[in-house]
């Protein structure tokens, strides 16, 4: 009985997948308060992967739906079944591959962390892990800067005090006001933050390095489509045609 279950569950699944496919329609879920990947620009959501992903949806004859959603709801919601794709700079992990299955990687990026630009205590990566420091960091709610230093202070015994919130405008808020000493944030969005605030910068040494990709639930027959398009993306510069749109290289 367990058994018939489980491939019943896995069928219907699959047929969910299908039907969006079928219909037309793809559904995606982005925390849309990632500069330059996807942001408001008035009512629009604009950004890299927001034009990532009209062209794989003209490429495979669909159309689609994005949804803003916090980002520590996005997995949940593909493998419920809520949404097809899920998207936001989402760095493939081990443990995030439990869960879901990932596209192929489209860019490169790093975590970085972002301080006080005036007489901050924190001047380099390292200070995080002087003895007996008590940081009060923030990050996002499950993203890889929150799964990395959360990470370091259970295997390293650290003090810090890892503060979590849902969107980066509010980590960055506490920083501005004094609850926080850094924000862990992922490179290009901490470069847009600091080229709005004067009063905050960036370490000179990137936190962590990884890969972006997009999840798909678990043998979802559009991740085979998508990975096609993708490679036909990077192969004929079109993706990097649109990374250039809205990164320049200092």
């Amino acid at each position: 009985m367990k058994k018939l279950f489980a491939m019943c569950l896995v069928l219907v699944m699959m047929l969910t997948a299908a039907a969006s496919a079928e219909g037309n329609k793809l559904i995606v879920g982005a925390s849309c308060d990632f500069p330059p990947y996807e942001y408001y620009d008035g009512d629009e959501i604009v950004g890299i992967e927001v034009e990532m992903l009209e062209v794989i949806a003209e490429r495979l004859g669909l159309e689609f739906e994005l949804q803003d959603m916090a980002f520590d709801s996005i997995i949940a919601a593909v493998t419920s079944g809520k949404i097809d794709v899920g998207m936001s700079g989402f760095t493939v992990t081990e443990e995030r591959k439990l869960s879901v299955d990932f596209t192929i990687s489209y860019t490169k990026a790093k975590q970085s962390v972002v301080v006080p630009a005036k007489d901050s205590k924190i001047n380099e990566i390292d200070d995080l892990y002087t003895e007996g420091a008590t940081y009060a960091v923030g990050v996002q709610n499950s993203t890889t800067g929150d799964l990395y230093i959360t990470a370091d202070v259970e295997d390293m015994g650290l003090l810090l005090d890892i503060q979590r919130f849902i969107k980066y405008p509010d980590a960055i808020n506490a920083l501005k006001s004094g609850k926080l000493e850094c924000v862990i944030l992922d490179d290009q969005v901490a470069k847009a933050f600091v080229a709005q605030n004067d009063d905050l910068k960036m370490l000179d040494t990137a936190y962590a390095d990884e890969d972006y990709a997009m999840c798909l639930a678990k043998d979802n027959p559009l991740t085979e489509q998508i990975n096609a398009v993708l490679q036909e993306m990077l192969e004929d510069g079109t993706m990097q045609a649109i990374i250039d749109k809205y990164i320049t290289e200092e």
